[in-house]
């Protein structure tokens, strides 16, 4: 406890980490801020009751990320969806077009010219989806809208439009002059906040109402914890491929002769998988609201099938997993391209030849490595699933009462426990926080200073070191 209580004070002993650390905590702040200024012409109670009741909709994932802004409906409504949506667009075109692929191989300078087109695809993202929301807002039964009209669509697109920009601005100020990634710092904040109340209800359901006993409430922190653990364990985790370099001749030089490692992480996608099968989940949920779909019996029943906590829901969304982390990974690593730059090096992995070989290595290392990722990722995500609503395997067709009778109540119907930081929200925050603690560390090491983990070693300060 002294070490980390040590490691803080040494964040604030360095100017350059102090004014980086205090300028990302000041542009957090104005993004809460701004989380509180409502759009002008809205009914935010009847919308604050809308999404209450469709919370495992796509409405409720993007209310997610949005840090609850989007529930009511302020200027920051949209946040960072539309540059998250823009950045894995243009990730996934760098694989077709080759303009984008020349780029993107063209280092600092080509990078700078796909962010530049990434800004301008999350204005005109930011667009088309206030004017959306706007017209679907003025055109509902729900009576959201005070004074419908084009001047209400005009000042909705407007302010929604606006906001998003000033959060990308706000992101990209983080990561240039902050610390830690300005995006999903962005995205952390906005779904910490939501922890007080989670505490809160947790203790409202302990020691007021009663609804828990002692027993829940220990089953439901140590559930958190190891989860938590489970998560950092992961993140950290990779598989090191041993490559050797042989010895070359160039002039008067020994060069070559070092042997290295190539790392490949067991998550690579990170939440990517998750939030791309979170979000094709959550379209027929919300096909469900549209009138004429639920006039329509076999239809209505088919979506049915794959609500939130379904067994075919479970079914649908682990496979989905696994399906875009191997869409990701193929993209983001091309193992016929690393193991052509090995041998163009000198490179070799020991026991296997260059060239095919070699590909064929690391392709069948990484499918082995992505279906442990994807496998991971699907249970992480299901466990808050199973503590708020359980798995409705009673219904099941054939032996759905068999289950119903025999199977414990908490594995069917949950714990009615809001289990906040779960799936995806508790993967980008501890994901988030580990890349965050380990940027300060790195500042910390590099100026001699001890850092957060013991495998920073003892490092004297500058004091010590001039005694």
């Amino acid at each position: 406890m002294n070490k980390l209580i040590e490691a803080f004070a040494n964040m604030f002993r360095i100017p350059d980490l102090r004014n980086r650390v205090l300028f990302t905590l000041g542009l957090l702040a104005v993004y809460r801020l701004g989380g509180h200024i409502p759009t002008p012409g809205i009914d935010a109670n009847r919308l604050e009751q809308f999404f209450q009741q469709n919370q495992g909709t796509l409405f409720g994932f993007i209310d997610l990320f949005s840090g609850g802004m989007f529930r009511r409906l302020t200027i920051f409504a949209l946040g960072i969806m539309p540059y998250i949506t823009a950045s894995i667009i243009l990730q996934l075109l760098t694989v077709v077009v080759p303009t984008l692929e020349k780029l993107q191989k063209e280092g600092e300078l080509g990078r700078r010219k796909i962010t530049q087109w990434t800004r301008y695809m999350t204005v005109g993202l930011a667009l088309m989806q206030s004017f959306g929301i706007a017209t679907a807002l003025q055109s509902s039964d729900g009576n959201f809208v005070m004074n419908p009209g084009f001047g209400f669509i005009a000042m909705t697109v407007l302010s929604l439009t606006t906001g998003t920009a000033f959060i990308m601005w706000l992101g990209e100020q983080i990561s240039e002059r902050g610390i830690g990634n300005g995006m999903s710092l962005i995205i952390f904040a906005g779904i910490v906040v939501g922890l007080p109340s989670a505490i809160q209800q947790i203790y409202t359901n302990a020691f007021v109402t009663r609804q828990w006993n002692m027993l829940q409430v220990l089953v439901i922190l140590i559930v958190m914890i190891a989860v938590v653990a489970f998560i950092v364990l992961v993140e950290r985790g990779e598989r090191r491929i041993p490559v050797q370099y042989a010895k070359r001749v160039v002039g008067r030089k020994m060069m070559g002769g070092q042997s290295t490692h190539l790392p490949l992480k067991v998550n690579a996608g990170g939440v990517i998988p998750v939030i791309f099968a979170s979000s094709l989940l959550a379209f027929p949920q919300t096909l469900l609201q549209v009138p004429w779909v639920k006039d329509i019996p076999w239809l209505k029943a088919a979506l049915d099938s794959i609500g939130y906590a379904e067994p075919m829901y479970a079914v649908l969304f682990t496979a989905g997993i696994i399906f875009f982390c191997f869409f990701y990974v193929s993209i983001i690593f091309n193992p016929n391209e690393a193991a052509d730059n090995m041998r163009k090096y000198g490179g070799f992995i020991p026991g296997i030849r260059p060239g095919k070989n070699t590909a064929d290595y690391l392709n069948k290392i990484l499918t082995k490595i992505t279906v442990v990722g994807g496998l991971y990722l699907a249970v992480l995500s299901l466990i808050p699933t199973i503590m708020i609503s359980g798995i409705k395997l009673q219904h099941l067709p054939l032996i759905g009462n068999f289950i119903d009778r025999t199977f414990p109540r908490f594995l069917l119907d949950g714990l009615g426990v809001t289990f906040y930081f779960g799936g995806t929200s508790l993967l980008i925050v501890v994901g988030v926080a580990m890349d965050t603690v380990n940027q300060v560390e790195a500042q910390l090491i590099m100026r001699h200073y001890e850092g957060f983990t013991p495998r920073s070693g003892r490092i004297r300060g500058r004091r010590s070191a001039s005694a």
